[in-house]
């Protein structure tokens, strides 16, 4: 796959690097320049550049980078290899100490185990011009009292590609949760599902559309701490090859009262019975210039491979889907 993207990036740019760099909500870069070596098929990911560790819980161990990028190699790939750490051997990878993707032992790190993860990925694509963004965050939502605590993440949109739209209301790349089912949700837990839909338009225009987000509404029956863990709140899904961006989510809290407050993208408060919490999750970036309907600027061209599928997560969604 490298000697292959080397020869035709080589042939249109002139070069045998390609970069790219994102941004969390509070601004911190994560920066990437690969450097492809053709003959041996090998590369250099270097991440030098990324902000510094955070103050919050966002940074992201080591083990999350590798993990990232090994899952963003066997993609692009496109046929089914063993998952070890022979990934890596054609790989060398320099992340610099104390930044965001390799800080120190006592930082937090439950943010970047969720989050900076999903940013990871939508840098490595982009570099190597995949695909647009995905949604870029688990959106976890908590919420608890004395008597019961609840955690659950919620989909999004993803990126569109090459020939394909992005999917709606699904999780993407770093994450495969699935979330409780209505009547479960409700017989267990003090809150009313009022509404939970796909959000319309979210999903980035181009010649390949990016997918939408979802809508989530919780009306509380009693008084609960509400938690709420996101990103992709400022910096919206980027798309590519003159693809939009998709929508960028939105935590709201209706009071009881009428009141509407924007939570933003990370908080914790306090929520009286009555109160609804309503969660709009990001969109996936749009592909290629809906306009013209042009794809003449698409610079990497790939062909779709078929193979058979094998492992523990095929095993395990074939036992579902015989149910």
């Amino acid at each position: 796959m490298l000697r292959a993207f080397a020869v035709q990036w080589e042939q249109q740019s002139g070069a045998l690097e390609v970069e790219s760099v994102d941004f969390m909500d509070d601004g911190s870069p994560i920066k990437l320049k690969v450097k492809i070596n053709k003959e041996e098929g090998t590369a250099v990911f270097d991440f030098t550049g990324s902000g510094y560790e955070v103050f919050g819980n966002c940074n992201a161990p080591r083990a999350i980078t590798l993990s990232a990028l090994i899952y963003c190699l066997r993609c692009m790939v496109g046929q089914d290899i063993p998952l070890n750490q022979g990934c890596l051997v054609p790989i060398q990878v320099i992340i610099p100490k104390g930044s965001i993707l390799d800080p120190s032992p006592d930082a937090a790190v439950v943010g970047g185990n969720v989050l900076t993860s999903q940013r990871i990925v939508d840098v490595i694509f982009k570099a190597f011009q995949v695909c647009a963004a995905s949604q870029g965050c688990m959106n976890n939502i908590t919420f608890g009292n004395q008597k019961i605590g609840y955690y659950e993440t919620v989909a999004g949109g993803t990126g569109a590609g090459p020939h394909w739209g992005g999917r709606s209301g699904i999780h993407s790349h770093m994450t495969n949760t699935r979330i409780t089912d209505p009547e479960i949700l409700e017989k267990r837990y003090p809150v009313v599902l009022k509404r939970f839909q796909l959000r319309p338009g979210s999903g980035g225009q181009g010649k390949f559309c990016g997918g939408d987000g979802v809508i989530r509404e919780l009306l509380f029956r009693e008084r609960v701490i509400l938690s709420v863990l996101t990103e992709r709140r400022v910096f919206r899904p980027y798309g590519i090859q003159g693809g939009s961006p998709g929508a960028p989510g939105l935590n709201l809290l209706h009071r009881s009262e009428g009141k509407i407050i924007n939570l933003g993208g990370k908080t914790s408060v306090s929520l009286e019975p009555g109160d609804i919490f309503t969660l709009h999750t990001p969109g996936g970036g749009g592909y290629g210039d809906h306009k013209t309907g042009d794809d003449t600027q698409i610079p990497i061209k790939r062909q779709s491979r078929i193979f058979a599928e094998r492992g523990s997560v095929y095993d395990y969604r074939m036992s579902q889907e015989t149910v």
